[in-house]
């Protein structure tokens, strides 16, 4: 399960069979409700998610309050990395293309999940 800020990261759970779930929908302008912070915090502890992620674009108070909400219910997440969702990396860098993003981000989700 990739769990982030919001929901980017769709077209890469249907193609590659990955449950995607984000605090806020697609529209990054939109408020969280309280109730949709409990439940994905439920949900993390009730499915032992190890890991959710930042992206680039978005600030990180939101993943900071999820996380503070799931360690208040005994579960210990982690802060997996932070995800490129709706931009490219600096130039010269691997991540300035898509693809560089691509393989960035599924190694930075892999690494996390996999961890022990």
């Amino acid at each position: 399960v990739l769990i982030t800020a919001h929901d980017a990261f769709n077209y890469f759970g249907r193609e590659y069979e990955v449950e995607v779930k984000g605090l806020q929908g697609i529209s990054t302008a939109s408020e969280i409700a309280a109730s949709d912070l409990i439940d994905l915090a439920d949900f993390i502890v009730d499915n032992k998610i190890p890991a959710i992620f930042l992206e680039n674009s978005i600030p990180q108070r939101n993943i900071d309050a999820l996380i503070d909400a799931v360690r208040a219910r005994g579960f210990d997440v982690k802060l997996g990395g932070e995800l490129y969702s709706d931009s490219l990396g600096d130039i010269g860098t691997p991540e300035e293309s898509y693809v560089g993003t691509f393989i960035y981000n599924v190694n930075t989700f892999y690494d996390a999940m996999m961890e022990k």
